[in-house]
């Protein structure tokens, strides 16, 4: 059930970090722009999933797979990380710090989403 989980999640936060990138490659049929405007009040959410399951999970899943579910759910977490007590000032750094590499960690994490299916 976790994997499940995992997986639906790596899709999703994929998907939303990768969505510039992803709508230019389907040209106007703009599926994955009608996808991320209806993944995107659960940015949260998914930010939260990724990051717990990449930690929790992090010998089981494999190491490169758990520190992109971590830095896809950082990204995903930017706006709450900064309300986050004692290490919020660092998280926020982090994030920013990940910016730059936020569309291959979309696509690297939506391609490991995927094939966790099967």
């Amino acid at each position: 059930m976790v994997g499940l989980i995992s997986s639906i999640a790596s899709i999703s936060g994929g998907i939303l970090l990768a969505m510039d990138t992803l709508d230019r490659w389907d040209g106007d049929k703009d599926i994955f722009k009608k996808i991320g405007t209806y993944l995107t009040p659960y940015n949260t959410i998914i930010g939260g999933i990724l990051i717990a399951v990449g930690i929790l999970y992090f010998k089981s899943l494999g190491t490169v797979y758990s520190l992109v579910n971590i830095a896809a759910g950082l990204l995903l977490l930017a706006n709450v990380l900064g309300k986050t007590p004692a290490i919020g000032k660092l998280l926020v750094k982090t994030s920013k710090a990940l910016v730059p590499f936020k569309v291959g960690i979309g696509l690297s994490l939506l391609v490991m989403g995927v094939l966790r299916l099967f």
